[in-house]
């Protein structure tokens, strides 16, 4: 599941100085944000609320428990985020466009203020972002246009809970609070493999500690089987993203390569028939087969998941959440091929046959 990141402090400056569609876009994205701070109410008001929803209730407590757990046990930051609840009338929060050429896994990029490069263009209206995906299919490229449920402003506002993830298990809800907390703990402008890797690597051991502590045997069971599927259906991408890397490599014709491509997909579909067929008919990735398949989607595979075995083996390594910290804050102080020299001394496992998580659990502070 993508997830944007997005950062306004300057945005009103950087729109002046950019273009007409750049201001709208800057302006759609101040006006965005700005509506989630309107419709959002601390967690005590919708409790203290009569009129709030007996579920929305239970949820919301469970949330704040998540958020105390965050700080306690994983060392998060213990500030103003995920203590507000905003409901939205939408599915999604925002909708991301990703693309790349007919004919590479590079995903385009675009800057921002504070951000840096990223491989992602947020919009806060669905209209929008498939409007601008059609200007950029027209232009030849691969695109995807994805909901996101949930962001973070890396601390630079109090990001809400909202009502489109507070209805997620208790494990998810927790993981995805967990994964946008750690982004405002390290963040490299420009590096989104390097920051998702480790949110990713965050969520994962948190999730983990949090079963260990609160969870039953029927969650650590389901939970178990969601993280089994979603390792397959990550194989699976892995597979084909790579077949698709050696494909755009070669030197053969463009025509050749089209038609590999077209072939290689068709072939993406097939195998996930089969994987499902071997979940007992699960369908809950049958959403990313919904639309026709593209580089743009097998491309945000390597955002997430190509450096979390190095980050992996370093919270392995540094046992406490502090530590661990504290040595990915000091590989962020490098630059990019230098961070990238760190990882190949990790070893950068292959991403599926990394620790699973299992054993001895890191801690927030101090030796286990």
């Amino acid at each position: 599941m993508l997830r944007a990141r997005y950062w306004l402090a300057p945005a009103c400056v950087a729109a002046m100085l950019a273009g007409c569609a750049q201001f709208k876009y800057y302006m759609q994205a101040a006006q965005g944000q700005y509506s989630l701070w309107s419709d959002a109410r601390p967690i005590d008001d919708w409790l203290g609320d009569p009129a709030t929803d007996p579920q929305l209730r239970a949820r919301l407590e469970k949330a704040r428990l998540i958020r105390k757990f965050a700080v306690k046990e994983l060392g998060l930051p213990d500030n103003a985020s995920y203590k507000n609840y905003a409901a939205l009338s939408r599915p999604f929060v925002l909708w991301n466009v990703v693309a790349t050429p007919e004919l590479s896994l590079r995903p385009i990029q675009w800057c921002f203020p504070i951000a840096g490069c990223v491989s992602y263009r947020g919009y806060y209206s669905k209209e929008d972002a498939m409007a601008y995906a059609e200007e950029l299919r027209k232009e030849g490229n691969d695109v995807q246009v994805g909901g996101v449920p949930a962001y973070s402003t890396l601390g630079w506002f109090s990001d809400p809970l909202l009502s489109t993830f507070i209805n997620y298990s208790d494990a998810e809800l927790a993981r995805m609070v967990f994964h946008e907390l750690a982004h405002q703990v390290v963040y490299v402008p420009g590096d989104s493999q390097f920051n998702e890797g480790f949110a990713t690597a965050v969520e994962e051991a948190g999730v983990a500690r949090w079963l260990e502590l609160y969870g039953t045997d029927p969650m650590r069971e389901a939970y178990a089987r969601y993280n089994a599927r979603r390792q397959d259906f990550l194989a699976l991408l892995v597979k084909h993203r790579k077949m698709l890397a050696d494909l755009y490599a070669g030197k053969t014709s463009t025509r050749h390569k089209r038609a590999e491509k077209a072939r290689i997909f068709h072939h993406l579909k097939s195998d996930y028939a089969r994987l499902k067929e071997s979940w007992g008919g699960y369908a809950g990735y049958d959403r990313w087969f919904a639309e026709p398949l593209t580089n743009a989607q097998l491309s945000a595979v390597a955002t997430y998941h190509d450096y979390l075995p190095a980050f992996r083996v370093l919270l392995k390594q540094e046992r406490t959440f502090v530590r661990f910290y504290a040595a990915v804050q000091k590989i962020a102080t490098l630059d990019t091929a230098q961070r990238r020299q760190q990882f190949d001394l990790l070893g950068r496992p292959p991403m599926l046959n990394a620790d699973d998580g299992k054993g001895a659990q890191p801690t927030a502070g101090g030796a286990p």
